[in-house]
């Protein structure tokens, strides 16, 4: 029996053995699949992290930027206020001058028409004057015929003579009163006269003030057109000379095109189908558009502000896969791996700006493969921030 139990236990130990063994080899395997597994994670994990330092670096030179010419734009905003309120105070004095000019203008014609009643009234009175100075002197004549008359003829004629001087009194009683009246008719004359004197020289004044404020008006939309024309000529000037020293750099290009004032990159030239990974003939096409910028950017001087614009584009077919989940989303990469080759071709961060457009604005709105190839595009063009 005993004999028995210790061939028993020897005959399981080899079974031990194995299950041990097995164990241990898978624990192993186990182990290398986590090891492995942790070095592919710390693997992406680094790449993510620099691509996200990358991008963070650029978010921060995009603000910095964008801050920049905020604060510059608010400085030229505060000036145009300012003059723009100038110009409003001027035109609500001019307005407040223009209406006391018509009330002057009004009160001069009541005033004139007065004069004129005046006028017409002492013409009447000077008439009616000169016909009583006519018959006084009929009388004195009559008064003197009969004064002869009664030496020679006698009493007889006494009462026709008394008759006689007590219309001669009653005549130069009248005449007497209607000068009077001349009299105060010409007073009120000389007065309303003076009256109109004083408003004419007011009137004048007030026309003199008002030209004056016109120029002031003038003067000040003028400033501010010329201010508004400075800024636009300075980009002009340095725009055409971009237009001509990008066209001369890119003579020989046959896939680039110029549309107006951009330059258009097929993006089929630059990047693999549905990628945004600059091919290596791209990359000499860009490096050769960073240096005619490099070159027009040391004739700018530094107080023009300007940028280099760079436009995504996408055709207007529908994305079926990829990394991209729109034409959108892949303009917007293909213009962010062309502005960071730019930069690091040399071109200063501040004056790039990168624009997804997706499939907005196509070249042409056709639907055929050549068609769809001219709206996947890069377009560059110099213009303001």
């Amino acid at each position: 029996m005993k004999g028995r139990r210790n061939g028993n236990g020897l005959e399981a130990w080899p079974g031990y053995v194995d299950a041990l063994s097995t164990l241990l080899m898978v624990t192993i395997f186990v182990l290398l699949v986590f090891v492995l597994a942790e070095a592919f994670l710390s693997s992406a994990l680094s790449g993510s992290d620099n691509t996200i330092s990358r991008l963070r670096e650029q978010i921060a030179a995009l603000s910095q930027s964008l801050s920049l010419e905020t604060s510059k734009d608010t400085t030229l905003s505060r000036e145009l206020a300012a003059l723009n309120a100038q110009l409003a105070a001027a035109q609500a004095s001019n307005t407040g001058l223009t209406q006391q000019l018509a009330a002057a203008n009004g009160t001069i014609s009541t005033l004139n028409a007065k004069d004129t009643q005046l006028e017409a009234q002492l013409s009447d009175a000077q008439a009616e004057a000169s016909s009583a100075t006519n018959r006084i002197s009929a009388l004195q004549n009559q008064m003197a015929a009969l004064a002869q008359q009664q030496s020679e003829a006698g009493p007889g004629l006494q009462q026709q003579l008394s008759t006689t001087q007590g219309k001669l009194d009653e005549a130069q009683k009248l005449t007497q009163q209607q000068q009077d009246q001349i009299t105060l008719l010409n007073q009120q004359i000389a007065a309303m006269r003076l009256q109109l004197a004083v408003l004419e020289q007011a009137l004048n004044a007030a026309r003199t003030l008002d030209a004056k404020e016109n120029v002031q008006i003038a003067d000040l939309g003028k400033q501010l057109n010329e201010a508004l024309a400075r800024k636009v000529e300075e980009l002009q000037q340095y725009q055409s000379a971009f237009f001509h020293a990008m066209r001369d750099a890119l003579a020989n290009e046959p896939n680039i095109k110029i549309v107006g004032d951009r330059f258009v990159f097929e993006s089929d030239v630059l990047f693999p189908v549905d990628q945004a990974t600059i091919t290596p003939t791209g990359q000499k096409e860009i490096a050769q558009v960073a240096s005619a910028v490099q070159e027009i950017s040391k004739k700018i001087p530094a107080n023009v502000k300007w940028v280099l614009s760079v436009d995504g584009y996408a055709d207007s077919q529908a994305i079926t896969g990829g990394p991209y989940h729109s034409n959108f989303d892949l303009s917007s990469a293909r213009a962010l791996a062309v502005l960071d080759l730019l930069v690091k071709d040399g071109v200063p961060q501040e004056r790039l700006a990168a624009t997804a457009m997706g499939s907005n604005n196509p070249l042409n709105p056709g639907t055929t493969p050549a068609d769809y190839a001219q709206n996947r595009r890069i377009e560059f063009r110099l213009t303001s921030p």
